[in-house]
């Protein structure tokens, strides 16, 4: 089989004849075999139009499943039952265009493993959706690719379209909650290309969107259970920790050299600094950058110098940034933070690339290209 169709439903007994048609319109041109496989938890009388639908066409096959587990676990399942070399996800509710499958299909065949149809590139447009689910949209996009790096480069990770190639998930434990499975797949999978199609995103016909609060609540377990998997996005929410607790020690070392030794406020600011960074240095050698161990001697013996002057250089960035804030007539708050976020991507970089180095070497290269026009 070359090609594999999965389509999460729920209560789309409406439209899942004419996503059908349109599927089977979109890909007959082809010479290429297909299979459309609907995971099914309905409960209406979808199960029933899905098994007249299974009787008329020999290319759709369905799964009821009687106890409802969402939509990141129905696609899973049709991997599972799939025999496609390419598999396809989609929804049911032609929000996402079948006619677009040649195009996804054509950019697998020339060798791209991934291949995610983009509604924030040149050429795709979000007008199906009211300005609240844009804003929810654009919230999840947010907290996805500042949280897990893997998600950086790509503009659409929180869609529900797209197509790989069935390599990409084998031997790969899945294991989602809610709706984002592209996102689930992005994290877990094997691959090294990505390649984004932009589409429109269109307007629901029929049938009601499945958008919830508690669907909500799901993504933000979803996107703490990948942190917590994905041992470079955990790595750097831990530098960010220990930097917090640098912060602390800062604080009360300063105040008790201020207060209980009467030291001047110079002196005491320094020492405090000089503290909190062998705090650091402590923890993220113990924690974050656990088990890695330099090969050679000088190699150890120049860690924490190498730590002191990329801190050191990090507040002279924060400080930098505040300063252009007052020039120009900005809140120095404003400055001083940008400067701060500016200043531990600067430091966890250069750390993971010099105090510890090796480390990068150990992250897959992820290459995402684009079209530039509508399809």
């Amino acid at each position: 089989m070359d090609i594999s169709v999965i389509i999460p439903t729920f209560n789309e007994f409406e439209n899942v004849g004419l996503i059908t048609t349109k599927i089977r319109e979109s890909l007959s041109v082809s010479e290429k075999t297909f299979e459309i496989w609907f995971i099914d938890d309905s409960t209406d009388n979808t199960q029933k139009r899905l098994d007249e639908l299974s009787k008329t066409y020999t290319e759709v096959h369905y799964i009821h499943r009687d106890c409802k587990s969402g939509l990141a676990t129905a696609v899973v399942e049709g991997f599972s039952h799939s025999s496609g070399t390419y598999i396809v996800v989609m929804d049911a509710d032609l929000q996402h265009p079948p006619e677009l499958l040649p195009k996804i299909l054509e950019t697998l065949d020339k060798g791209t493993e991934v291949v995610i149809p983009s509604r924030f590139i040149d050429g795709g447009s979000d007008g199906g959706l009211n300005n609240l689910r844009k804003l929810v949209s654009w919230t999840a996009r947010v907290i996805g690719r500042l949280t897990i790096q893997r998600l950086r480069n790509i503009s659409d990770c929180t869609g529900g379209y797209f197509g790989i190639n069935r390599k990409v998930i084998e031997g790969v434990t899945l294991d989602p909650i809610g709706w984002k499975i592209l996102m689930e797949v992005l994290v877990q999978g094997n691959y090294s290309t990505v390649h984004e199609v932009p589409y429109k995103f269109v307007q629901r016909s029929v049938g009601e969107s499945k958008m919830s609060l508690q669907e909500q609540w799901n993504y933000l377990r979803h996107v703490v259970r990948m942190v917590r998997r994905s041992p470079e996005d955990r790595r750097f929410l831990m530098f960010c920790l220990v930097g917090a607790t640098g912060v602390l020690v800062n604080l009360i070392v300063l105040a008790i050299l201020l207060r209980l030794f009467h030291h001047h406020y110079a002196a005491s600011s320094v020492g405090a600094s000089l503290i909190a960074m062998g705090s650091n240095f402590f923890w993220n050698d113990r924690f974050t950058w656990k088990g890695y161990t330099h090969n050679t001697m000088w190699r150890r013996i120049l860690k924490f110098p190498t730590f002191v002057a990329i801190s050191a250089l990090g507040i002279g960035v924060t400080g930098l940034f505040a300063q252009i804030a007052v020039w120009l007539h900005w809140n120095e708050l404003v400055g001083q933070f940008v400067g701060i976020i500016v200043a531990t991507a600067w430091s966890y970089w250069a750390n993971n690339r010099f105090t510890w180095s090796g480390n990068e070497g150990k992250l897959k290269k992820i290459i995402v290209t684009r079209n530039a026009s509508s399809t």
